[in-house]
């Protein structure tokens, strides 16, 4: 993205490059047919239950006034507009955590004043809205998203560790409310008596945590090791909609013998009950009622302070959303969007604050989700093309050369042409060009194709490049079908409120994973006989190039920040300004880091987008896979394409196991690892520091006795 700064450019530039490819972005996922279905639907239950979620949190937190119905109609309505009229259409809107959490700070403001009061909440959040709205436009407008890459792996990585301890806070209050009795209750229900409260608290613990642990089990169902590759992928991708179906529904076995209302479920009104649209105060407006209007001029002023933190966390939280939606490793070929869609989203915000409804944004982890199911997509659809078009050639007896002249063209049959795009088939040059050598040592380059010298299961996997199915049919499609959502209300208030607090729970764990700050946290309680174990697996570069000193210094400095943020959120009315400090993040990495810390440890640290190393390609050629005699790697089912890439907390991309190559090296399974993985240590040289953990992490990787270099803190080499 270009660094712009003059006003109305930015937006200029992304009007111009997404108007050049609206037709395909439609054409493209009409194309797709019928498959375009599997990653929408994946997308929808991804996007459905958290929100869903969300609304109960907030109709506890507002006494009713906002509820699941207000949270499905925000994601729904807004859903529906970006992916029609939006910049990037890879990018997911729906009310998030930090909405709920702003929603109800302003409602603890709002209801202990008589001149406002929960009768003018709503009227009162238009102002903010509107606010909020006049803020992104200005941001938009100035290029402020040109400075998106300023914050660095600090700050995102410190909010999503702050989103998965609101998560785990909303989890354990609400278990901790099923003991008691839930405001506007008659208590003397039979169902309110000590005895049965109690038994609706241990009936909540067990559906709580039976949805926990069987969510977190099928998410690794891809590592089982029994099944088909295509049942474990499907388990993997809808195993936690379908828990919460079946402990939903283990939740009715003992209805018959308690009392009604065990265990308590989802509290919202139907859509179209009586009453149920009086606090949507679009109506009032458009027919210039006084709701908005009776809102005192102090308080429509002094809405800009909640405003001020709100456009913070949406400039923050929608342009990082859309960032990791448009990570390198996906290699997607149409331009971004990010000042156009932050104006865009300025109108949505100005929308829903008239209709009453809290706003949608640019939401994590279901936009980086999202392009990775097209991903997936992207790369069935090529590959039924390829090995449909090799099949034809090995039965018309052709040899190499018109084997791959014919995949070429199909392939770039199966590509949509850009002014802008860049080359897009390195992946099958490499291939042809390693195979067509091989051929010729072996005098088979002008004989018919066949098994021995292209495997057609085998090789076409292996020389697809990663590409995304780039189009706005999924996107529209996702959002309709949770607009459906707010129709089947009478079915979602059939699930239990155990049941959300354990999906919560599992939005927390689920997104520690890839979280650099959460590993080092737990690097730092890792026993310093057995710090050398992280070596063995996939790990980030600072562990190798950094001191252990210097790291324990900046995950403690990481750790204060943290608690100082999630302790503002408990103060009830400055908990507002938390948005802050994040963004107080920027200057204090920039200015006061360097001060104590040396720059390349913070380069490994905290790199900024800009300073990453490059992705590091697996489309390796025949001479670097060594030998042909080696055992070819297992052909994935085509359901599994793109598994190990996984998108957790950030949603960046993170490998979970070794890339498909072959290799005649005989280097040690950890060498081996560390020569294909550690982007900023090459094949031929490695830091001192890793030379130094070489020899000394112990028995089981060298016959050095002495204890790791990664528990001595004394002897790291200074962090100032």
């Amino acid at each position: 993205m270009e660094e712009t700064f003059v006003p109305f450019r930015g937006i200029k530039n992304d009007l111009k490059g997404r108007l050049l490819c609206y037709k395909q972005d439609w054409s493209g996922g009409l194309r797709a047919g019928i498959r375009i279905l599997a990653p929408t639907t994946y997308i929808f239950f991804a996007s459905a239950i958290p929100v869903i979620s969300f609304g109960e949190q907030l109709e506890r937190n507002t006494d009713g006034t906002l509820t699941a119905v207000q949270t499905l109609a925000s994601t729904a309505l807004c859903g529906v507009i970006h992916s029609i009229i939006g910049g990037q259409p890879l990018l997911i809107l729906g009310v998030a955590e930090p909405t709920v959490l702003m929603y109800t700070f302003m409602f603890d403001f709002a209801k202990d004043r008589k001149d406002l009061g929960p009768q003018l909440f709503l009227a009162w959040t238009g102002w903010v809205c509107v606010w909020t709205a006049l803020l992104l436009f200005l941001l938009a407008v100035l290029g402020a998203c040109s400075i998106i890459n300023r914050f660095t792996r600090v700050a995102g990585e410190l909010f999503g560790l702050l989103i998965a301890m609101l998560f785990m806070q909303q989890a354990i209050r609400g278990l901790v409310e099923e003991f008691g009795i839930p405001q506007r209750e008659n208590v003397k229900e039979a169902e309110f008596l000590p005895s049965w409260r109690f038994g609706n608290g241990m009936f909540a613990l067990v559906l709580s945590f039976g949805l926990l642990l069987t969510a977190l089990s099928s998410r690794k169902a891809r590592s089982w090791r029994y099944g088909a590759g295509w049942l474990r992928g499907f388990i993997a991708d809808y195993g936690v909609p379908f828990m919460v179906l079946v402990w939903t529904a283990v939740s009715y076995i003992p209805v018959n013998d308690v009392p009604h209302g065990i265990p308590r479920r989802l509290f919202s009104p139907n859509p179209w009950s009586a009453g149920a649209y009086s606090n949507w105060t679009v109506i009032k407006i458009f027919f210039y009622e006084q709701d908005m209007l009776k809102v005192p001029p102090l308080y429509i002023i002094g809405a800009f302070i909640p405003a001020t933190m709100i456009a913070v966390l949406y400039y923050f939280d929608h342009s990082v959303a859309s960032q990791l939606a448009q990570q390198q490793e996906f290699n997607l070929k149409k331009p971004s969007s990010y000042h156009y869609d932050l104006l865009l989203l300025g109108f949505l915000v100005i929308l829903c604050g008239l209709i009453g409804i809290p706003p949608s944004n640019g939401v994590i982890p279901q936009s980086p989700m999202h392009t990775k199911s097209l991903a997936t997509l992207k790369h069935q659809l090529l590959r039924n093309k390829l090995v449909s078009t090799a099949r034809d050639s090995i039965q018309k007896n052709e040899n190499l050369s018109q084997l791959y002249r014919s995949m070429q063209d199909a392939y770039t049959e199966m590509q949509t042409p850009l002014v802008h795009q860049t080359s897009s088939a390195p992946g099958l040059k490499e291939l042809k060009d390693s195979t067509i050598q091989r051929a010729s040592s072996s005098g088979y380059i002008d004989a018919p194709v066949d098994a021995a010298v292209f495997d057609v299961d085998k090789d076409i996997d292996e020389l697809l490049p990663v590409e995304v199915k780039e189009q706005r049919l999924s996107n529209l499609l996702q959002a309709l079908m949770v607009g459906t959502c707010v129709a089947a209300m009478p079915l979602l208030k059939k699930i239990p409120t155990s049941v959300l607090w354990g999906y919560f729970a599992f939005m927390a764990i689920e997104s520690l994973p890839g979280n650099q700050f959460w590993e080092r946290i737990l690097l730092l309680f890792t026993a310093p006989s057995r710090r050398y174990m992280v070596l063995e697996d996939y790990h980030a570069t600072f562990v190798e190039t950094v001191p252990f000193k210097t790291i324990a210094f900046f995950t403690l400095f990481q750790t204060f920040y943290l608690l100082l943020c999630f302790g503002l959120t408990w103060i009830p009315i400055a908990g507002v300004l938390f948005p802050l400090l994040i963004m107080l993040l920027v200057p204090v990495r920039q200015y006061l880091l360097p001060n104590f810390f040396k720059g390349a440890h913070l380069q490994d640290l905290d790199a900024a987008e800009y300073e990453e190393a490059p992705a590091i390609t697996y489309n390796l050629t025949f001479e670097e896979q060594g030998n042909n005699n080696q055992p070819q790697p297992t052909n994935l089912d085509s359901g599994e394409v793109l598994d190990e890439i996984i998108t957790r907390s950030r949603g960046e991309i993170r490998h979970g196991r070794s890339p498909k190559v072959t290799s005649s090296s005989t280097q040690s399974p950890r060498e081996e690892m560390k020569s294909v993985y550690s982007p900023r240590i090459s094949r031929a040289g490695h830091s001192p520091r890793l030379n130094e953990i070489r020899m000394e992490v112990g028995p089981r990787l060298s016959p050095s006795p002495r204890p790791s270099i990664l528990g001595q803190t004394s002897r790291g080499s200074s962090s100032s």
